[in-house]
């Protein structure tokens, strides 16, 4: 019983999420602002870690599993992959780069405030 009260306490949080997405239009999937209702339930101490714990680490411990539709979903349209392979290249190439480089400044920046 204690599990299926914590998948319906996190499962809550997904549903409030998608419930303000549709109702503000917000360009934020609803399953991220849930999560992020969470996260901020948990900080303030409205959730406490002990009442989510067994069904986060089993979620956890089944991460990979999630990624099954994704390979899936890239099998289907690799013919479409590799007519476009050398923009995707091109366009992963410049985002990790781009990304390595936001993320090293903020660092750095943020280190000499914290100093």
């Amino acid at each position: 019983m204690k599990i299926l009260r914590e998948m319906a306490l996190i499962l809550m949080f997904a549903l409030l999420g998608e419930t303000i997405n549709r109702l503000t239009g917000i360009p934020v999937p609803g399953n991220i602002i849930g999560m992020v209702l969470l996260l901020v339930a948990l900080l303030t101490g409205i959730v406490k870690e002990q009442h989510i714990e067994n069904v986060a680490n089993f979620l956890l411990r089944h991460l990979a599993m999630f990624f099954v539709p994704l390979g899936v979903g890239l099998i289907a349209i690799a013919g479409e992959l590799q007519k476009a392979w050398l923009a995707i290249l091109l366009i992963s190439i410049v985002s990790t780069v781009v990304t390595m480089s936001v993320t090293s400044l903020t660092v750095s920046a943020l280190r000499k405030v914290v100093k």
